[in-house]
């Protein structure tokens, strides 16, 4: 959906999280939105026509002043808040020593911040590799599976990964991820990475978790492919992304029990899950299993580009000296900040903020779906990440193109959600932000829901 870009008058408000008192999008949008037109890949356009000034906390700022509540995080990034003052003060630090960048050179900062990611995310992670985007860390995990399973004498380097899950845009993550129309631009995919299927809730039927999953292995068989022999990793992204649809307990306790029986190096995608957002410091610990390896990114570095793998030392050594590494790899100024943003998780105890204020959240996203029904099929997620799932009531099919005018609505009344381009509204505002915001945020999309619905009615 192309939203309008031509200013329209909307209610004025005026809340203590909220303010709207221009036409929106503001005047002077679409020329902004033109120029970039003019200049940068079409592939990056189409989010909700709001031009960001400035970001604070839980607030997203234009220059006209008027103000959001944030509930994308800058999609899931800002997890310490937008320009938390803590991040702000280690980077000018790091900017004034001066060491902008330094390849893989050693520096004191980047060692210190290794030191403290690796006490803070615990056993069995003993080491970490440190890159720059999500995609990176994905696609070195993918590497160092495929170099264990060669050392471990497997028959052949198979990779297992999960249908419509997301792990990246570059060749290697995106033969990984499950959607095959995101892979038709590679021209053929990689014989050995291979699919299950994702255990919806809505596909299970009163099936068993975990026999779903040894269904999925079973299907490998009849292709000829052995689960035992030709399968030296398995990449899970820790929940759905575009529906925050998490995996039953018992399917991902399968998937570890598999992993441990045939010698498979287990991964998790933490892009969205790490760093407190599903209300624990890593999604994964939701599922009471331990990885090998995971990936993180984004809440990981409060909004500069650093990502990595963390694993442990037998698998994140595989790689000879030199054979992996990174331009921007661990640079000062990026390693400064992150290490702020993991001493403000730990001093406000966010992971456990999360958890509390994401059951705040949760009751009231449920009873959007209570005033709903017939619109709202569903609020999947944990903790500070949460989909609203949108559905035709007559046909009971999903809707996508209301979930649109929905977001857009609510960018009219000062709130900014994740605009899917599916049937789903997703929501993850910063961990900071406070109790009654939340509330009102809730209340906005309850409010855009129900509009939406008389004018179409």
């Amino acid at each position: 959906m192309m939203f309008d870009r031509e200013p329209r008058t909307v209610e004025t408000i005026e809340t203590r999280f909220r303010t709207i008192r221009t036409a929106i999008p503001v005047p002077g949008t679409q020329e902004v939105l033109e120029r970039l037109e003019k200049c940068e890949a079409r592939s990056m356009q189409g989010q909700l026509p709001v031009v960001w000034d400035r970001a604070e906390n839980a607030t997203v700022f234009d220059v006209a002043g008027n103000r959001w509540i944030d509930c994308t995080s800058a999609i899931f990034l800002a997890n310490v808040g937008h320009s938390n003052p803590r991040v702000l003060e280690a980077i000018r630090a790091a900017v004034d020593r001066p060491l902008v960048s330094c390849y893989a050179y050693a520096n004191e900062i980047r060692a210190t911040y290794q030191e403290r990611l690796v006490a803070w995310a615990g056993p069995p992670f003993e080491k970490s590799y440190l890159v720059s985007s999500g995609s990176e860390a994905t696609e070195a995990a993918f590497k160092m599976m495929r170099l264990y399973g060669a050392r471990s004498g497997k028959r052949r380097l198979g990779v297992l990964c999960i249908e419509g899950n997301f792990h990246g845009r570059t060749t290697g993550s995106q033969m990984m991820s499950g959607s095959p129309g995101g892979r038709e631009w590679i021209g053929h995919m990689d014989p050995d990475i291979h699919h299950v299927p994702f255990p919806y809730p809505w596909d299970l039927e009163g099936c068993d978790p975990a026999a779903f999953f040894e269904e999925g292995l079973r299907d490998l068989s009849l292709r000829g492919i052995d689960p035992m022999t030709d399968i030296c990793g398995m990449m899970l992204e820790t929940f759905q992304g575009w529906g925050a649809v998490f995996y039953p307990d018992e399917y991902v306790q399968a998937v570890e029990a598999f992993c441990l029986e045939a010698g498979v190096v287990l991964a998790f995608d933490e892009m969205q899950a790490g760093f407190g957002r599903t209300g624990r410091d890593f999604g994964f610990q939701h599922y009471g299993v331990t990885p090998d390896l995971i990936c993180c990114g984004k809440g990981m570095s409060g909004g500069l580009p650093l990502s990595g793998v963390l694993g442990r030392s037998d698998i994140l050594d595989i790689a000879p000296v030199g054979s992996m590494s990174s331009t921007h790899s661990a640079n000062p100024l990026a390693c400064a900040g992150s290490l702020a943003v993991l001493d403000e998780l730990v001093a406000r105890d966010l992971s456990a903020e999360s958890a509390r204020k994401g059951e705040i959240f949760h009751a009231a996203l449920a009873e959007v779906r209570e005033a709903h029904p017939g619109r709202v099929s569903m609020v999947l997620g944990r903790g500070l990440v949460a989909a609203v799932l949108m559905r035709d009531p007559r046909t009971g099919l999903a809707d996508g193109p209301f979930a649109s005018r929905v977001a857009e609505r609510c960018m009219d009344k000062g709130l900014l959600v994740v605009h899917t381009g599916r049937e789903s509204i997703k929501l993850g505002p910063p961990l900071t932000i406070e109790d009654e915001a939340i509330l009102e945020a809730v209340e906005v999309l309850g409010e855009s829901i129900r509009e939406i619905m008389e004018e179409e009615a």
